[in-house]
């Protein structure tokens, strides 16, 4: 029986993925903040073999506005957009980029919102890959009518990030480089800072030198002082955020919450607080 991967998935395991003609979907997830149409350049230039392309500003995202710069979109329009690319329920779901899973964990995250569990990223990213690449357009597959299950993941809208100010419940975590964090580098969204109360654990910290996933039990020690705390994660987008949901997931956590308008959505009210520094 073919083994199930939920988290991440080696270059290894999917070649033989491949080599077996296991039921597999491959997602290609390269994106480039700021230029919208890099990922489709990098998808045309070389992708692994029958991969499809989920564009984070048109499959992963809905567009900008009050809640951030990389909203999710409705659940129906995704659901639409899984169907339209075919999906069935016993097949792999693998997605990958060249960021060290920090723009697939995306979709990693948006699969399990439908409740499909076979979902990973490929550890490394394509920089892992040595087999040759295909190149041009992504093939045009068969659509389906794929049924969502109940959802694997756990969402927060900005109600509840500000009523949890109020009365504590969950310890938020940014996953932006503490530079940012502290409000003494921002060069992406117009206002610096954190929300208040939140912690700063950049999702980079994630991976070895290497590139890959560092060990369970490395990131349960780098994730130690949630063990025992109900988590919230944040990040400028909604994006990397769900990197450290999935080291968290590797780490053996429970699944943290995704506050998916992040600090691009949190600042498009004035209202809000918000704070500078590590306090």
């Amino acid at each position: 029986m073919t083994q199930t991967y939920t988290t991440t998935i080696n270059a290894a395991a999917l070649e033989t993925l491949l080599d077996t003609n296991a039921p597999l979907r491959i997602f290609d997830c390269r994106a480039r903040l700021g230029d919208p149409d890099q990922g489709a350049v990098l998808f045309a230039e070389g992708h692994i073999a029958g991969a499809l392309r989920a564009d984070l500003d048109t499959d992963l995202a809905a567009p900008p506005g009050d809640q951030g710069r990389h909203p999710l979109p409705a659940f129906a329009a995704w659901l639409t957009r899984v169907k339209q690319w075919g999906l069935q329920d016993h097949e792999q779901v693998v997605l990958y980029d060249d960021m060290g899973g920090q723009m697939a964990a995306r979709g990693w995250w948006m699969f399990r919102w439908l409740g499909h569990e076979a979902t990973a990223v490929l550890d490394g990213g394509l920089q892992q890959w040595q087999r040759p690449l295909e190149s041009g357009a992504p093939r045009a597959p068969n659509p389906g009518d794929y049924q969502p299950k109940q959802s694997l993941t756990r969402l927060w809208q900005v109600q509840d990030v500000e009523h949890n100010l109020r009365q504590p419940s969950h310890q938020l975590v940014d996953a932006r480089s503490a530079e940012r964090f502290r409000g003494e580098q921002e060069l992406i969204d117009p206002v610096a800072g954190h929300i208040p109360s939140a912690i700063c654990l950049p999702c980079t910290d994630n991976l070895a030198p290497s590139g890959l996933f560092k060990t369970g039990e490395d990131l349960r020690q780098r994730f130690a002082d949630l063990l025992d705390t109900h988590t919230v994660c944040y990040c400028g987008s909604g994006v990397t955020a769900t990197h450290n949901i999935l080291a968290m997931r590797l780490a053996g956590l429970a699944e943290p919450v995704l506050y998916a308008d992040s600090w691009s959505g949190w600042i498009t009210d004035s209202h809000r607080p918000i704070a500078l520094s590590d306090t």
